[in-house]
C-alpha cells in the first residue's frame, strides 16, 4: 500500500467472520452487527468462549516467545492474523530480537484496512502484510510480499493460530496445510492451535449449528485428526495438548476447566 493511501475493500458486513467475532470478545471495536450477534449467540450457548478465546491469544504470544528465544527462529509466516490486537506477533518476537521479520496474511477485508497496525516493525527488524486466502497457498506463497520479506533458505516460524477450523472439509484443510509446509526450510517450526469439541461435544455442536447460522465456517476435530495437521514432524514436548496446558507461564492456566478450551495447541519442527 503506498503511504496515506486508504484501500477501498468490500467489508463483506452480510456476513459474520471469525476474526472480528474474535474481535468483539476481546473487547474490540472492529467488527459489526452480523458478528456480535454470532457471538453472543454462541455465549449463550457456550459462556466460556471468551475464557478460550483469551486461551488462544495467549498460547500464540507462548508460542512466539519460545519459538524467538528457544528455538533462534527470526522470521515469521503467520497465516490468519485476524484484526491486530496488542501485543502483536512482531511486537513480542522483535522484543527478544530486533532484527526478526514478519509476514503477516489473512483473508478478511478489514483486516487490510488496519494492516498499518501490524507494519509498526522495529527499526533492525521488518514486516509486510498479504491479502491471501489460506485455501489458495499457491497464491500465498508466490506473493512478492513473502519473497520480499523472508529468506525462503532460513528457518521460518509458520503461525497457524485458530485458522485451521475454517476449512471444513478434512482432505482439503491437510493439503493446504501441508503445501505450505512443504515450502518451507529444514528447521522451519509450526506453531498450531486446531478447535476441538472432544471436551465438551454436545455443547461445541450447538456452538457449530450458530456459526454456520451466521454465514461462518467452523470444524471441530478429535485428537487424532488434529495430529494429523503435524504429520512427518517433530512435536516439541509436552506434544499436542489443550492449548492452555502447554507451557503455561503460571499456575493459573491449569485451573481453568478442561470444557471452556476447545483447542488443542502445539509446536513441530521440520526435520
Amino acid at each position: 500500500m503506498a503511504d496515506g493511501m486508504r484501500p477501498e475493500v468490500d467489508l463483506r458486513t452480510d456476513r459474520a467472520h471469525g476474526a472480528r467475532i474474535y474481535d468483539y470478545i476481546l473487547g474490540g471495536k472492529d467488527n459489526y452487527a452480523v458478528d456480535r450477534a454470532a457471538a453472543e449467540a454462541t455465549l449463550q450457548i457456550w459462556p466460556a468462549l471468551g475464557v478460550h478465546m483469551r486461551a488462544n491469544r495467549t498460547f500464540m504470544h507462548r508460542a512466539a516467545r519460545f519459538l524467538a528465544q528457544e528455538c533462534g527462529v527470526r522470521q515469521f509466516l503467520d497465516i490468519g492474523t485476524g484484526i491486530p490486537t496488542p501485543p502483536n506477533l512482531h511486537e513480542i518476537v522483535q522484543e527478544v530480537a530486533p532484527e526478526t521479520r514478519v509476514v503477516y496474511t489473512d483473508n478478511d477485508p478489514i483486516v487490510l484496512a488496519h494492516a498499518r497496525a501490524l507494519m509498526t516493525s522495529a527499526e533492525r527488524g521488518r514486516t509486510a502484510y498479504i491479502q491471501s486466502d489460506m485455501r489458495e497457498p499457491e497464491a500465498l506463497l508466490a506473493a512478492p510480499e513473502l519473497h520480499e520479506t523472508l529468506d525462503q533458505d532460513r528457518p521460518i516460524g509458520l503461525m497457524l493460530i485458530a485458522i485451521v477450523h475454517f476449512i471444513e472439509d478434512d482432505d482439503e484443510a491437510l493439503a493446504v496445510v501441508r503445501r505450505i509446509i512443504d515450502a518451507m526450510p529444514s528447521g522451519s517450526y509450526v506453531a498450531a492451535t486446531v478447535a476441538t469439541d472432544d471436551f465438551a461435544p454436545e455443547m461445541l455442536a450447538k456452538v457449530t449449528d450458530t456459526y454456520h447460522e451466521h454465514g461462518e465456517s467452523m470444524r471441530f476435530r478429535d485428537k487424532a485428526a488434529a495430529e494429523r495437521f503435524f504429520d512427518g514432524l517433530e512435536l516439541v514436548d509436552p506434544g499436542l495438548v489443550q492449548m492452555h496446558k502447554w507451557r503455561p507461564d503460571d499456575d493459573e492456566h491449569l485451573s481453568v476447566p478442561d470444557a471452556d478450551i476447545a483447542m488443542y495447541g502445539g509446536i513441530a519442527r521440520k526435520p
